[in-house]
């Protein structure tokens, strides 16, 4: 079993950390993260910026320079954002956008069809949406446009599934994330999305799963491997977000 950890975020207090509706995260540094996932066999992974961090860099670039070029990450920025600065984050190993409909702290999704559109012609990033799938109906002709764009923690709700569904038809990707968080049926979501499109679930720890009901477990990633036969489940766990992240 090999895993790349296509969702994890670092905390580090020694960098900007915003209260977020009321909530402020644990502290979560690299040394944590890997004593954390030590019985897993972490092939490389994205690290993802969250809401409490806002458009800082420099907690994200530090954490990359320690786990070295197997990982990249996920970023915030402001639609203001010099070419210039997107080429030297990028240059660092930050290789997607993240909107975050959820929780805010990140660009509107009013900017998404211009912003998102923008960093993929100029450094080749995806972008990331962080929101309910129930809402996707409202931005499903903009999404379906975009050259590149994945969703969080399996679209968040079962209403949303068959929204979120007709996305992954058509080439969208999705974070197999926070199974402790979300409000569907996991085993139907997961298979209903493999049958759909093979390539487009990645898996992710989640860790330190802020705010969800229940953290990642280890059974989150035996889950798939009961579900799944051996070629499907390395696909999941490892092969499709490797692709994502480095090989597009």
């Amino acid at each position: 079993m090999r895993i790349f950890d296509a969702h994890f975020h670092i905390i580090d207090f020694n960098f900007p950390i915003i209260e977020n509706q009321g909530y402020t995260p644990p502290s979560y540094v690299v040394e944590d993260y890997q004593k954390d996932t030590v019985s897993l066999q972490i092939a490389g992974g994205a690290i993802v910026s969250g809401s409490f961090q806002g458009f800082d860099q420099a907690y994200l670039l530090k954490a990359l320079k320690q786990l070295g070029p197997t990982f990249c990450g996920v970023t915030q920025l402001p639609n203001t954002v010099t070419d210039d600065e997107i080429v030297h984050l990028h240059n660092n190993g930050v290789r997607a956008l993240r909107f975050n409909s959820r929780r805010g702290g990140s660009e509107d999704l009013s900017q998404l069809e211009t912003f998102a559109r923008r960093v993929y012609d100029l450094v080749g990033w995806h972008s990331e949406l962080y929101i309910d799938a129930k809402e996707i109906p409202e931005i499903a002709s903009t999404i379906e446009a975009l050259p590149a764009i994945s969703i969080d923690h399996l679209g968040l709700s079962e209403e949303g599934l068959p929204h979120l569904l007709k996305l992954v038809d058509k080439g969208v990707r999705v974070k197999a994330t926070g199974f402790g968080r979300v409000e569907l049926d996991v085993k139907h979501a997961l298979q209903a999305i493999y049958n759909a499109n093979p390539d487009a679930l990645m898996f992710g720890t989640d860790c330190p799963s802020t705010r969800a009901k229940r953290p990642f477990n280890y059974g989150d990633v035996e889950l798939i491997q009961q579900l799944f036969d051996q070629q499907a489940a390395d696909k999941i766990l490892y092969k499709n977000a490797l692709q994502w992240y480095f090989q597009r």
